[in-house]
């Protein structure tokens, strides 16, 4: 039998919503102990609450607890359980075309496994009345899935920029000094320091500032805040350093900048929306 790090893995894309054909709680075993199977054209999820055997075109997995499967269309699939099993399950297609993912076909869920089955339950219960709903939390749950792990290898380990990056955008609004955001990350000061520089080519302090930029100037161009809550909105509450704030990043006042009609520049000092490796 194969183990969850030895598990093939299969590619998904999920740069769109999948198409949903079916949800549901699955009981099986009650009758025959074997169900062989093929959905020529949907992707299989479950989440399993019992142990099993699966086999994948001839390739055995050992099913528990807490683990989570993803059957790409077409392949062949033979349960063996051990009495009645229940799991969450979906049927779906997935319409995207864009950079593909590579997931283990099985893998533990572990703490998430709780999320998950949250997430697929209420996809279960919404799908009848509000089918785009039901395509949303399935989509979260494949998203989740896809982040378990790094595929034929141990758990992925934690990312401290990433974590701190995570922060920022949540706590805009908030002191974000570099000390605080290190306890985030789990990190020293100097050490987030550097991460963040061979990361993204700027400072701790820089990044915060280019995220608040970013988002006033969105707040001022898309909304009708006012400017007095757009810069609290971004951590600047003293309008005279917003005002500087602003002239500095995009070369216009935060009035000016409302009523610009044409596209204003990216923040100045950092890169713009650094991404997380």
């Amino acid at each position: 039998m194969t183990t969850p790090g030895q598990s093939p893995t299969v590619s998904i894309r999920l740069d769109a919503p999948p198409r949903v054909a079916s949800l549901g709680v699955g009981v099986h075993g009650t009758g025959a102990a074997t169900e062989v199977f093929r959905l020529p054209d949907l992707w299989q999820l479950h989440l399993y609450g019992y142990s099993a055997e699966l086999t994948v075109d001839s390739v055995v997995h050992a099913i528990r607890p807490g683990r989570v499967s993803l059957v790409p269309p077409g392949a062949e699939v033979r349960f063996r359980y051990r009495g009645r099993s229940e799991h969450l399950y979906a049927h779906f297609a997935l319409p995207g075309s864009g950079p593909a993912v590579d997931v283990p076909l099985v893998q533990d869920a572990g703490a998430e496994a709780p999320a998950l089955g949250t997430l697929l339950h209420r996809a279960v219960v919404v799908a009848p009345r509000n089918p785009a709903r039901a395509a949303a939390e399935l989509w979260t749950a494949l998203w989740r899935i896809a982040e378990l792990g790094v595929p034929g290898g141990p758990a992925r380990p934690p990312d401290p920029v990433a974590a701190a990056m995570a922060h920022v955008e949540a706590h805009l609004a908030d002191p974000l000094a570099v000390p605080r955001l290190a306890r985030v990350a789990g990190v020293s000061h100097n050490h987030l320091t550097r991460l963040f520089r061979a990361r993204t080519g700027t400072t701790v302090v820089g990044y915060v500032r280019e995220r608040r930029m970013v988002r006033a100037r969105h707040l001022l161009r898309e909304s009708t805040l006012s400017v007095t809550a757009v810069a609290a909105a971004v951590g600047i509450a003293d309008l005279q350093a917003f005002n500087k704030a602003c002239r500095r990043a995009f070369g216009h006042s935060p009035r000016a900048l409302r009523t610009a009609s044409g596209p204003v520049r990216a923040p100045a000092g950092g890169q713009r929306n650094p991404v997380p490796r």
